[in-house]
């Protein structure tokens, strides 16, 4: 499912430093609310987060899937946006006329056990949750699986992974503002690419594609985000099973531990034909001066 008519960038009017008036693209962004259809007619609302539109029917199966709350598409009756479509002209519309189309409602299919109590814990969407680092990685033990996978990568197909990305990040060109995750095959072609202004957004995007389409777990690829490595992408890339997490920032430490815990090879700083193997290097093939931590 996809956004109908969903718009990813708006120009502007600006002025600039040196006295010139120029049109300027931006990012955009808008809340989306994610619910959950429940098999006895009710629903419930499980998160909200500032992503830009598109892809949302993915963007919610990814991340229902990646917090381990529905396991297979087939758990799935449908996805659809709640109230007026994206891109419907606002102008005329009340408040919450405007907030419902910013709603998706993802209703589950009979005979689904959801554990509610999991939808009520707290996510960790902050680096400041004031959790215990080993209590949010033995929370993740009941749902995720150590990775097992043969897949092996050389390290100049490594350093080709960000150039890559840029030329396939479309919005991120015109307006600079954008995070992006890729999936790639072990040859470094790439397979799909997803942006959004939040990291974990474009990544549940990612996931929540090949979810719909019954292609996890994903052992034989390897993601490239744009950003950092934090505990919340490598929880995610977890749950989808994929081996290989590289990232062009730095990881956190939580999030070394955690790709360490489950065997998943993590590596950061992938750029100026360089990067760092914090863990799982068995997979990576080196002939250059790559740093092994």
């Amino acid at each position: 499912m996809k956004a109908a008519q969903a718009v990813s960038q708006s120009e502007v009017f600006v002025r600039t430093s040196d006295g010139r008036e120029i049109d300027d693209r931006l990012a955009v962004e808008e809340p989306l609310e994610i619910r959950i259809g429940l098999p006895d007619g009710t629903h419930k609302a499980v998160s909200i987060t500032m992503r830009t539109p598109g892809d949302d029917g993915e963007l919610a199966a990814g991340f229902l899937f990646s917090e381990g709350i529905i396991t297979s598409p087939d758990q799935i009756k449908q996805i659809r946006h709640c109230g007026l479509k994206i891109g419907a002209n606002k102008g005329t519309l009340d408040r919450a006329s405007a907030l419902n189309s910013n709603t998706i409602r993802l209703d589950l299919n009979d005979g689904i056990d959801l554990d509610l109590k999991r939808l009520e814990r707290n996510f960790y969407t902050t680096s400041s949750c004031g959790v215990c680092g080993k209590a949010s990685i033995e929370a993740l033990a009941t749902g995720v699986k150590r990775i097992e996978s043969e897949l092996t990568i050389d390290d100049d197909v490594v350093h080709s992974l960000p150039q890559k990305l840029r030329e396939a990040q479309s919005v991120f060109e015109t307006t600079g503002g954008l995070h992006a995750s890729a999936l790639f095959n072990a040859d470094g072609t790439l397979d799909i690419v997803r942006e959004d202004v939040g990291r974990h957004n474009a990544l549940d995007k990612v996931i929540g594609t090949k979810f719909m389409t019954n292609e996890t777990p994903l052992s034989d690829k390897m993601l490239l985000v744009s950003g950092r490595a934090s505990f919340e992408l490598v929880q995610k890339a977890l749950m989808a099973g994929i081996p290989v997490l590289a990232a062009v920032g730095a990881p956190s430490s939580l999030a070394v531990e955690l790709a360490n815990e489950f065997g998943m090879t993590l590596i950061g700083f992938v750029r100026d034909e360089r990067f760092n193997i914090y863990c799982g290097g068995q997979r990576v093939g080196l002939t250059t001066t790559a740093v092994h931590h």
